[in-house]
């Protein structure tokens, strides 16, 4: 072990915020060790901005709760964790673990308990990558180096601590953090991590549970790097653990979507994560909507059952919670009002709740090439740019234009349909009413005639029961109501 002075690795208590320096103080106070560990640290070396701290200590959770009282909360089954909030701010608080004493693992050697309390020399071997084992003490100013990770950061390289093969045995959530730093930090991974790191060793990764591999793949979506990391996915053959239907095939939609997420982190905006789970199921969405649809079910009603079915079958994987399973359907059922909206409900829906994502999804889905969208997503981001008065003529020249479409469409569908010659010489209806009752006798004639055609005897249009004429009757010699 080597002690460094923090100026010398470039750290100083003017780059933390108060809440960690609240805990740490708070827990020397009481007569027990603290130090700032893990990604934190890493992040201020390399100059980057970390999103938050965490700490280590020699006391308990329990007697962490007894530190800070109400303001802690313990987590974990698995893992034992304080959560200690600061203002607004929330502090993980780990005690250092020792080796446990029985090992409890599954068959394939995950560590299933893990609340072994020990010393600081014994929680350093405990950790993963030698990256983020860095003890750093603001208020002594120091930092407590055990395996020269320094030097790890200064040449950019990603090492594990003890044996790869047995690191990813006890937790193979670890190959998915692997893949996460390399790209985040853009650090080159250690040949004997590289050696055992194949698609046989990513099969472990089924005994996780879906709902942590779903928090996994949020960070993942959210580091600023995804466009760097899909590659990777599928080079190391993650990507078929991590997503059910979705081929390991980047296509230009999630390209484009990748890109799009990283550029909205990197100027602050915020991003919802299961935006690109949308995007990654889209395509299984859509072929699954076109079975539905050759079984001659409602449009409306395949597209609700296609969603149920692909976002079932991805939770053998990865559980999406249901508020962002909602989030996912209803930016795919944006899509088709969006592609053809009603004229007068244009203002109402440029205001609906997910119209944002809707539009940005369209977008993108046009930007990466998809002809299907007919320029709508142009046409609705030039829409939200304009005048209320720019708006209203649009919208009419919009509904100008549908109409004209509309009419060419029955145009070619009288030419392809069969004429028919009316019954009788019926005069053209003058009120609406008189109208409606020709369509729907027209309607009945024709229903007729195909289901006659169907018949073994084959009724044509000539048959005498067609050309019967019919004779209008005189209301006033017909008697209504009860008769002797």
């Amino acid at each position: 072990m080597q002690t460094l002075r923090a100026s010398k690795c470039g750290l100083s208590t003017t780059q933390l915020p108060p809440s960690i320096l609240d805990v740490i103080d708070s827990l020397t106070k009481a007569g027990y060790e603290a130090y700032i560990v893990g990604g934190g640290v890493r992040d201020m070396m390399l100059g980057l901005n970390p999103k938050d701290f965490d700490a280590v200590t020699n006391a308990t959770p329990a007697q962490v709760k007894e530190v800070f009282g109400r303001r802690c909360r313990i987590i974990g089954r698995r893992f034992e964790l304080a959560h200690v909030y600061s203002g607004r701010e929330l502090i993980e608080v780990a005690t250092f673990r020792a080796p446990p004493k029985k090992a409890v693992t599954s068959a394939s050697g995950m560590i299933l308990r893990d609340n072994n309390w020990g010393t600081i020399e014994q929680d350093f071997a405990r950790r993963d990558f030698s990256i983020n084992t860095l003890y750093y003490q603001p208020r002594k100013a120091i930092v407590l180096d055990f395996c020269h990770a320094v030097d790890d950061i200064k040449t950019r390289t990603l090492r594990f601590l003890g044996e790869p093969a047995q690191r990813f045995e006890e937790d193979p959530v670890r190959m998915l953090r692997a893949l996460r730093f390399a790209a985040k930090l853009n650090f080159q991974i250690d040949s004997s991590i590289l050696d055992v790191f194949n698609p046989e060793m990513t099969q472990l990764l089924r005994d996780v549970s879906p709902h942590r591999l779903y928090d996994e793949s949020q960070k993942l979506f959210t580091m600023g790097h995804l466009n760097r990391v899909l590659p990777m996915l599928i080079e190391f053959g993650v990507w078929k653990q991590l997503f059910a239907e979705i081929p390991p095939n980047i296509t230009a939609f999630i390209e484009h979507a990748a890109r799009n997420t990283d550029q909205r982190i990197q100027i602050g905006k915020t991003i919802n994560p299961a935006f690109f789970y949308a995007v990654l199921l889209w395509k299984p969405f859509l072929e699954r909507c076109d079975f539905y649809l050759n079984k001659g079910m409602v449009p409306a009603e395949a597209r609700a059952q296609a969603g149920l079915d692909v976002l079932k079958r991805q939770a053998t994987r990865t559980i999406i919670p249901r508020f962002a399973e909602t989030f996912i359907r209803e930016v795919w059922e944006m899509q088709t009002r969006l592609l053809n909206p009603k004229p007068q409900q244009i203002e109402a829906l440029a205001g609906h709740a997910r119209f944002r994502a809707g539009f940005d999804f369209l977008l993108l889905r046009e930007k990466s090439g998809d002809t299907s969208t007919d320029g709508m997503g142009v046409w609705w981001e030039n829409y939200q740019e304009m005048s209320i008065d720019q708006k209203e003529a649009v919208i009419r020249q919009y509904n100008r234009q549908r109409t004209k479409s509309r009419r060419k469409l029955a145009e070619v569908d009288d030419v392809k349909t069969t004429e028919i010659e009316p019954l009788v010489n019926v005069p053209e209806p003058k009120n609406r009413r008189a109208k409606k009752e020709r369509v729907r006798t027209d309607d009945s004639v024709n229903r007729f005639i195909e289901k006659a055609s169907t018949d073994s005897n084959l009724i044509h249009a000539d048959h005498p029961i067609l050309k019967r004429k019919r004779v209008k009757r005189d209301l006033a010699e017909v008697v209504f109501g009860p008769t002797q």
